[in-house]
């Protein structure tokens, strides 16, 4: 035994064995591989956090939306996108507006069946603002008055306070708008009629001034003189009309059999409250989606509380009203919701009676598609207290984002908001430029943005703005600078403002003053930062030019220095 060979132990190396050894050799050593490609691609997997084309420039928000991923959310405190922001304006169906000669024709047509007869006789009798005389003379005078706008129609005309003035309503877009809305003005017309019945109008009221003329909208009444197609009446329909009375107040339930009948979802709790703005409505967006795909009533609360980033207080504040920052009007009518306080109470009254019973879901891992085939009259989702697995956009995320689509198109900004833009949009006849200046903070970190405070002082703006804007046109400009004085100087050059200038459109004498009061059963509302903020925006955006800081007044990067390619990208 001790005699033989140490090889001879096994037979693991013989000749004949060589070959077999080397197959498994690279067969173990391919499965090891294999084995770390799947750990490194399994952390990659886990750790990766795409960058959210969310909060990208509205190109990309575009495509974003109409893609099939919809899940990735990271947190951002600008002014919320919403529905009408990614409408397409179908400039087609906005060709067909009223022209001066549209109205010449009509009068014409009607001369041999109408005439000023009323007026002869006493030429200061009071003036019939029915008179369809009056009515085209008013018509024609607004659309020679006001050149950057495009008229759809006009509503009949309504006595004014005094006998020589008449009330007049229409419905527009500024002639190089970008959005897809239309706008309603109702003015005051002071009308002059001369011994020989000549009738001339002396002078047309500011923006909102002919208040007998604002009407509630009726789908069934007829304007007074509209030249619309088939097409533009369906475009009309899915549009927001800023200027429109608000009816706003909160869907009831009209009777126990409804409501028993009824299937309702609704989320309760989570960590998403006083986040941003984009943070809410990107986790509201989800429970719309989920309760329009089990087709169930949404039973939402109204109350929001509004993060600190846009206080002035700097403190989370409790409180707010959806109604202070989104339409409601046309979420109601487009969407089934219901406010939660009016739901408990009418769950409260039933519930027992007619046997109505609840599905508690607590892990948002537990996808729509498995509650497809739940038949409770309630679906309850309970969120804990750790985040961020208490989000409700979570619910959102895995599998259940190609299938739930956040509904974008139920979501508006609020109209009474969107009617001051209008208001400081026509206190400049429509035709302004806008410049959108950054300082604050970052103006003073001059380690992130080294040329910022130097590219956005008043001297470098005159240099670079030259080129830009013509000297004397009106300029409003968008800024986080507190000290407005500081642009002093561009006033040799411009007409600007600013938002402050317009204080007058939510003070305490103002249509927002007392209509939010009323919503907010008596007690006064604040206009808050982010009310400023997206009033701003939005005034800054329907500039004819629109000039931004970076890469239009300064070469840093938007995010700091060594960041342009990635926000760029």
């Amino acid at each position: 035994m001790l005699g033989r060979p140490g090889l001879s132990r096994t037979g693991s190396f013989r000749p004949e064995n060589l070959g077999q050894n080397a197959l498994h050799m690279i067969g173990n050593l391919c499965f090891t591989i294999f084995v770390i490609g799947v750990l490194v691609f399994t952390i990659i997997a886990a750790t990766y956090e795409p960058e959210d084309p969310l909060f990208h420039p509205s190109t990309k928000l575009t495509t974003f939306l109409t893609s099939t991923s919809n899940a990735t959310f990271q947190s951002d405190n600008t002014v919320v996108k919403t529905g009408e922001d990614f409408m397409a304006a179908n400039q087609t169906a906005f060709a067909t507006f009223i022209n001066v000669t549209d109205v010449v024709e009509i009068k014409e047509e009607r001369t041999d069946q109408t005439s000023s007869s009323e007026c002869e006789g006493d030429p200061r009798k009071p003036l019939n603002c029915r008179d369809p005389e009056v009515f085209h003379l008013m018509m024609k005078e607004a659309i020679e008055r006001f050149k950057d706008i495009h008229f759809y129609r006009f509503g009949k005309p309504a006595p004014g306070p005094e006998e020589n003035t008449c009330d007049m309503a229409w419905r527009f877009r500024p002639k190089e708008g970008k959005t897809a809305a239309f706008y309603k003005d109702y003015r005051r017309f002071v009308i002059n009629r001369s011994e020989n019945c000549t009738l001339s109008v002396l002078s047309i009221g500011d923006y909102h001034s002919g208040v007998n003329a604002r009407k509630r909208k009726n789908k069934n009444q007829k304007p007074g003189f509209e030249k619309t197609s088939g097409r533009q009446e369906q475009v009309v329909a899915a549009l927001p009309v800023v200027g429109e009375t608000v009816n706003d107040l909160l869907p009831v339930v009209e009777s126990e059999n409804a409501f028993s009948r009824g299937k309702y979802l609704i989320y309760v709790g989570g960590g998403d409250r006083c986040k941003s703005m984009n943070h809410y409505l990107w986790s509201f967006l989800c429970a719309l989606g989920e309760a329009q795909y089990l087709n169930r009533t949404l039973v939402m609360d109204l109350k929001l509380c509004l993060s600190s980033i846009y206080t002035s207080s700097n403190q989370d504040e409790e409180g707010k009203d959806f109604r202070f920052y989104f339409d409601f009007e046309h979420l109601k009518e487009a969407a089934s919701v219901l406010d939660h306080e009016q739901f408990w109470q009418d769950w409260n009254k039933w519930q027992k009676k007619d046997g109505l019973s609840l599905h508690l879901v607590e892990d948002f891992r537990v996808t729509p598609m498995k509650l497809s085939e739940v038949k409770d009259s309630l679906i309850m989702r309970k969120f804990g207290l750790v985040e961020p697995d208490n989000y409700w956009y979570r619910v959102c995320e895995g599998e259940t984002e190609s299938v739930v689509q956040r509904p974008w198109h139920l979501v508006w900004k609020s109209r009474r908001l969107m009617d001051i833009v209008s208001a400081i949009a026509s206190k400049l006849n429509w035709d302004y430029d806008s410049v959108h200046i950054v300082r604050g903070e970052k103006a003073r970190n001059r380690d992130l943005w080294p040329n910022l405070a130097q590219d956005t002082s008043p001297d470098a703006l005159i240099s670079t703005l030259q080129n830009k804007i013509e000297d004397g046109r009106n300029v409003y400009i968008a800024t986080n600078e507190p000290d407005t004085s500081f642009f002093d100087p561009l006033k040799d050059k411009y007409s600007t403002h600013f938002l402050d200038e317009y204080k007058d459109l939510w003070d305490e004498n103002s249509e927002w003053y007392s209509e939010t009061k009323n919503l907010n059963n008596g007690v006064p509302v604040e206009f808050d930062g982010y009310m400023r903020v997206s009033v701003d925006t939005e005034v800054l955006l329907r500039g004819k030019k629109q000039i931004e800081t970076f890469n239009e007044l300064t070469n840093d990067c938007k995010d700091g220095i060594n960041t342009c390619n990635t926000a760029s990208s």
